[in-house]
């Protein structure tokens, strides 16, 4: 069977499709190298619309308002150009009230798309552009550790590695952040305190990356302007030892941050990218696992709520003291302990 699965990987290639909601503009060729912040396309989200009375602003009748508009379908206008006229003794004339592109021009009136500022998506991690979507997008692949999250606030920064969470069960503090901490992407345990989400703001840090939170802060971490990427999940919980490891030994090291938002249905999650030149046979990473017998896996709900441990036996069904009749799997935890736990209740770790 398929399981939830986290990538903890000290060395792998990936590659990350970047894609347009909407249809737009590719800013980026194939084979061009990108960083994490770089613009790779960009499109207009919420298109405004006015429609203009040529006829009317001209005091002519419409079949005759065509003759006096000086400007074509496509067109760029910029706000104050004239659209139409002169007409008559007066010179009236037609004007565009705001920057815009001629959509449509007929029966004495014309359709003008406003120019606004557009959607920009960023390339999310530093790579090579490896394919092109047209209209739509690419394909970015890099090399070297990656590590992915539970929850992300939906922002992309890079920067260094600082390391406050020496320990795996670290909890900041809004003391813990002062001016020597500007400009750096943080590693910390637990945090409980909305001052630090504060603090990352005004100190201008490049992100955050916390081993959990509590649920209360999510309205206002999804509100920082800094990416902020949650490890493990809510609740205080610990860094997985494995992923705390692998990122004591990453210290200072350049960071990319991609803090998408998880999907479920798609596989998307929150990542944390070290680039590295890696050998070309390094496997990517997989996008989906089957849960076998001697994977890591960790437990993701009470009682053994972010332990760490290896999968000895996958059972059939089995009864639990609450009542639950479901597929299990005996696990052989870190701490040399042993438990059965729901397969629901496993997080397979590669």
């Amino acid at each position: 069977m398929f399981a939830p699965m986290k990538c903890i990987l000290p060395m792998t290639i990936i590659r990350r499709q970047r894609i347009l909601p909407v249809a737009g503009k590719v800013l980026v060729r194939a084979g061009q190298k990108v960083g994490a912040t770089e613009t790779i396309a960009e499109s207009n989200l919420y298109p405004e619309y006015l429609l203009l009375d040529i006829a009317r602003g001209l005091g002519v009748p419409a079949d005759q308002a065509e003759t006096y508009i000086k400007c074509q379908v496509g067109e760029q206008l910029a706000e104050k150009d004239i659209i139409a006229g002169p007409v008559g003794i007066g010179r009236r004339i037609v004007r565009s009230p705001r920057s815009g592109k001629v959509v449509v021009a007929s029966g004495g009136q014309m359709l003008l798309a406003i120019s606004s500022q557009p959607y920009q998506m960023k390339a999310g991690l530093p790579g090579e552009v490896i394919e092109l979507v047209p209209e739509r997008g690419v394909v970015v692949e890099s090399a070297g550790a990656l590590l992915q999250g539970v929850w992300g606030n939906g922002r992309i920064d890079s920067g260094q590695l600082s390391i406050l969470a020496k320990t795996p069960d670290h909890e900041i503090v809004s003391s813990d952040l002062d001016v020597t901490s500007r400009g750096w992407v943080i590693l910390a345990g637990y945090c409980n305190d909305p001052e630090v989400l504060k603090a990352i703001d005004d100190l201008a840090l490049h992100g955050l990356i916390l081993g959990s939170m509590e649920a209360r802060l999510v309205p206002l971490a999804a509100k920082s302007p800094v990416p902020i990427i949650v490890l493990e999940g809510f609740g205080k919980q610990p860094i997985g030892s494995d992923s705390h490891k692998l990122l004591l030994s990453l210290e200072r090291r350049d960071v990319a941050l991609n803090a998408e938002n998880r999907n479920v249905l798609t596989g998307v999650k929150p990542e944390v990218f070290f680039p590295a030149v890696v050998p070309s046979t390094i496997n990517p990473a997989p996008d989906f696992i089957s849960l076998e017998v001697n994977q890591k896996v960790r437990i993701v709900r009470p009682p053994f709520t972010g332990e760490i441990g290896v999968v000895e036996e996958i059972k059939g069904i089995t009864a639990f003291p609450a009542g639950l009749r479901t597929r299990a799997a005996r696990i052989h935890l870190e701490n040399g302990e042993h438990t059965i736990t729901p397969l629901a209740n496993l997080e397979v770790r590669t």
